[in-house]
């Protein structure tokens, strides 16, 4: 059996294992890169292997550092299945369309104001090509095995990272292979806690946050006293956040809040169509997370939903304070530009960071005190106070991460991290060897080996 690192290794972007068995190809994970150009640069290159190779991709979950290289694999010949489950489906559709339009938009404001370096850009793939996507996949539900191959099957075990997110086990060669995908966090505000494996000969556990602690922060006091500062100096709060999951938890947060009279009565404003179109997500998806239908239509009354981009401009311009939850989570695209070309430059501007930002990207710019940020070719001051929430990611911390693995009935032959950048990996590598004394490695992008 055979294992290729073709992306989310060194790196937590661009997550593509390949597993090669008996002339069967299998992807776990067909993701974007994102963060510093060199990564960015690599989706333009074609993969090692030609894509109509490829039999199967199982998907882990929806995020684009995951899913966001499926309509390139499909466009360069892949006709295989893509396996997952119902709400990553959903997800997945949604993300990719969103991206597609993303990069339409962006190549086509390159062009017309000349800031792209290329005599003419081009998106990495259009709305058409992501559609030839969707026919190609196909729905499991979590917990039953599905035979991939006469001698192959796949299981999906809840993850609790987003909705619908799930780790994989794969049987073959009388081996099992776990993949970890993202795993979520034992105690978050909406998703049940992830699924631990019990038996595995190769692990291939993600390490995002293998060398940090979420700090046991009250989320809902920093919320509320962040909102009110920014309220008295007659401010705006934007949150850049991420569409799936993380949207949702900011509202019942914020809903929870109005509810105790602890923040203003002012706008506050969805501003990330895929983030409205998720919360049907959840709807048709209730056993995948905690909230109730009728939480659920409650919480959605608070807020103004900016579907319309004329709705945008409208509360761009409106000078009275707001708090705007407004996509990407790392400030890589989005409506959330749209908001920060206005505001950044303006002292009573508060700016909550609410998830991981990997290098390169705006986000973690802003966080290491960036005075200036690139926008669509343009430089702004940052006069904004700038503000981080560590206790609202989706992500489990280290010892999340180490939890997960203390069910294992025998030890596995080894581990691989993966999903993490090296020095992160590297921490959580010491950590697992010293606590279960498990054979554990890093492996390096590109890399090949055979179990």
């Amino acid at each position: 059996m055979k294992i290729k690192f073709l992306g989310g290794a060194g790196t937590v972007t661009g997550s593509k294992t390949l597993v090669e068995s008996n002339g069967i190809r299998i992807l776990i994970d067909c993701g974007q890169f994102q963060g510093i150009k060199p990564l960015r640069e690599l989706n333009w290159e074609p993969l090692p292997i030609l894509p109509n190779t490829i039999d199967f991709v199982l998907l882990t979950h929806g995020h684009l550092d995951h899913c966001g290289w499926l309509p390139r694999l499909v466009n360069q010949g892949f006709e295989g299945k893509i396996y997952c489950t119902s709400p990553t489906k959903d997800v997945t559709k949604l993300i990719l369309l969103d991206s597609a339009k993303i990069q339409e938009e962006e190549a086509e404001r390159a062009n017309k104001e000349q800031f792209s370096k290329h005599e003419k850009a081009e998106p990495l793939y259009d709305l058409a090509q992501t559609e030839k996507v969707f026919p190609l996949f196909r729905v499991i539900q979590p917990n039953e095995e599905v035979q991939l191959d006469a001698e192959i099957s796949a299981t999906f075990r809840n993850a609790g990272h987003i909705i619908g997110a799930c780790s994989i086990e794969l049987k073959l060669e009388n081996k099992t292979l776990v993949f970890s995908g993202d795993i979520g966090r034992d105690d978050d505000v909406l998703m049940y806690a992830p699924t631990k494996p019990t038996t595995a000969d190769y692990i291939f556990l993600e390490s995002t946050y293998g060398n940090r602690i979420h700090p046991e922060e009250d989320v809902k006091l920093s919320l509320e006293t962040y909102i009110n500062n920014a309220f008295q100096m007659e401010g705006t709060v934007i949150i850049p956040s991420f569409a799936v999951e993380r949207a949702q938890s900011l509202m019942y947060l914020l809903w929870q809040l109005k509810k105790e009279d602890r923040i203003p009565n002012i706008p506050y404003v969805i501003d990330t169509p895929m983030g409205i179109s998720v919360l049907e997500v959840f709807t048709n998806n209730k056993k995948w997370h905690k909230l109730s239908e009728n939480d659920c239509i409650e919480m959605c009354r608070m807020f103004t939903m900016n579907t319309d981009y004329q709705e945008t401009i409208n509360t761009i311009f409106d000078k009275q304070p707001k708090v705007v939850i407004a996509a990407s989570g790392m400030i890589t695209g989005g409506r959330v530009l749209s908001y920060l070309e206005r505001y950044i430059g303006l002292p009573e501007t508060t700016v909550i960071m609410v998830g991981y930002q990997a290098e390169g990207t705006r986000g973690r710019k802003l966080l290491e005190g960036a005075t200036e940020l690139k926008i669509y070719g343009k430089y702004y001051p940052v006069l904004a106070k700038v503000l981080e929430i560590e206790g609202l990611s989706a992500h489990g911390d280290q010892n999340d991460l180490l939890n997960w693995l203390s069910d294992l009935k025998t030890k596995p032959k080894k581990v691989f991290l993966v999903h993490g950048e090296n020095q992160p990996a590297d921490e959580l590598r010491i950590k697992i060897q010293e606590k279960y004394g498990f054979d554990c490695s890093v492996p390096m992008m590109g890399q090949g080996l055979e179990l």
